[in-house]
């Protein structure tokens, strides 16, 4: 922006100057001909009565010397030929004696002034005054130099000027850019010091105010989901008194395996709200870790962003089946012997399982077959979920968060989110069982850095 307005401030600077300068060396040049010429003929009429007076050479040219022009001042007498070198053309002088017209014209060398004088007897004498052209021009070129040497100075002072204002500009430009970069960073406390032009000032206490809202939005978005969480408490307490009143049957231990999940995931989301706000690798803020920290299944209790992908699939697929045995559907598992570490924790990789084995469940019949299959390939882990349902009709827009027919779109979008995570993809299509077949490719994990931990949505919904 500097650059931008250092350029701007020399062009029009450049233009005003060049069209004031022109004029006015053409302006100085023309004064001082005029000037030239002027005198010359002030010098011949300045003649004119002394040679009234006398015809006498040795007085005239002791005129011509106390008027500092004896070099170039000739006397044209009748009948005596001229007193000194004449410079005129024969033509002029001849039409200066016989029209008795005073003649001042440019010719090569410079400029020629002629004053026909008349003597007694009717005879006509010529006063001849030549100016050079080096004297026409005289100090026109120092006249130029000088002009010149202002304008250099002014377009210099004018860039100058400009650079100082644009570097004041550039300054607040760049503060706010770096305080914008660390807000989107997950920096909610960075603050920017209005400065600059009244543009930028204003958008600094924009931004300044803009901080401070989401301050306040956050803050009021966590108490009510510790609020949400902690009312949530009262049909949890039911669940648990008709669990024990169904105590000695098959059906109790899975209600009160279910119920003790639902509590840690109660207990998981108050203490996320409770906490700041965090920014994961996903480039989104997260309330915290609201996975749960007590999955009955076991992911619990990992703390690094590193997990064996296939392990906490298989753990939490072990989980759904229970539920698939009681609608009758048939459940296939592969997993690959390698190793398939990503670099995502356990709850993130089991909130993904969740969320598309989840979508089967609620978006097909009843005995409908499914399938789950962790792939090692040289670069990436790829987890694949397939069913025999009827499929997702237009797989584009339902990797769009919210917009698949139905649905709210919080599962794929989870899953999605947690791919990219590790700069990884994901794919909807169509598979062997003639339903959805959804891969989510996992980039490898390197060598277990210490550090945050993401954390992904558990929200359920396609």
């Amino acid at each position: 922006m500097r650059r931008s307005l250092a350029g701007v401030a020399l062009a029009v600077t450049s233009m005003v100057a060049l069209s004031f300068l022109i004029p006015l060396a053409a302006l100085v040049m023309s004064l001082v001909k005029e000037q030239g010429v002027t005198a010359a003929e002030q010098r011949a009429a300045a003649l004119a009565p002394v040679l009234t007076l006398t015809t006498d050479p040795a007085a005239l040219r002791e005129s011509a010397a106390s008027l500092d022009a004896s070099e170039h001042l000739v006397v044209h007498l009748p009948g005596s030929g001229a007193l000194g070198s004449s410079k005129a053309p024969a033509a002029l002088l001849e039409r200066a004696q016989q029209g008795r017209e005073s003649i001042s014209q440019e010719i090569p060398d410079g400029w020629i002034c002629l004053q026909p004088v008349v003597l007694p007897g009717d005879e006509v004498a010529v006063i001849e005054n030549f100016v050079p052209e080096a004297e026409l021009t005289r100090g026109v070129k120092e006249s130029w130099a000088v002009m010149l040497f202002l304008a250099v100075g002014l377009i210099a002072g004018s860039v100058l000027v400009a650079d100082r204002l644009g570097a004041k500009v550039v300054r607040s430009s760049k503060r706010l850019a770096q305080a914008s970069h660390a807000l989107g960073q997950g920096d909610l406390d960075t603050r920017v010091d209005p400065m600059g032009p009244r543009e930028l000032r204003d958008a600094g206490v924009a931004f300044n105010a803009m901080a401070h809202r989401m301050n306040e939005l956050l803050a009021v978005e966590r108490e009510l989901v510790a609020d949400l969480s902690h009312r949530l408490r009262t049909p949890l307490t039911a669940l648990h008194l008709a669990s024990e009143r169904m105590a000695g049957t098959a059906e109790s231990a899975r209600v009160e395996a279910a119920v003790g999940e639902l509590e840690a995931e109660l207990e998981a989301i108050i203490a996320a709200a409770r906490t700041p706000l965090a920014v994961g690798p996903m480039g989104q803020g997260m309330l915290g870790a609201e996975a749960s920290a007590g999955r009955s299944s076991g992911g619990a209790g990992s703390s690094g962003p590193h997990c064996e992908a296939a392990e906490v699939v298989r753990r939490r697929t072990a989980f759904w089946t229970v539920l698939a045995e009681q609608q009758n559907r048939s459940c296939s598992l592969d997993l690959t012997q390698e190793p398939t570490a990503v670099g995502l924790s356990d709850d993130d990789v089991a909130a993904v399982v969740d969320a598309l084995i989840g979508n089967v469940f609620r978006h097909t019949a009843a005995g409908t077959p499914f399938g789950v299959r962790v792939v090692r390939t040289a670069q990436a882990v790829e987890l694949i979920v397939e069913d025999g349902g009827p499929g997702i009709p237009e797989p584009d827009r339902a990797l769009s968060r919210g917009s698949s027919t139905g649905s709210t779109g919080l599962g794929l979008d989870i899953a999605q989110r947690a791919a990219s995570a590790t700069g990884g993809t994901m794919r909807v299509s169509r598979g062997p069982l003639g339903g959805a077949h959804l891969t989510v490719t996992f980039s490898l994990a390197p060598p277990a850095p210490s550090g945050h931990r993401s954390r992904i949505s558990r929200r359920r919904g396609r």
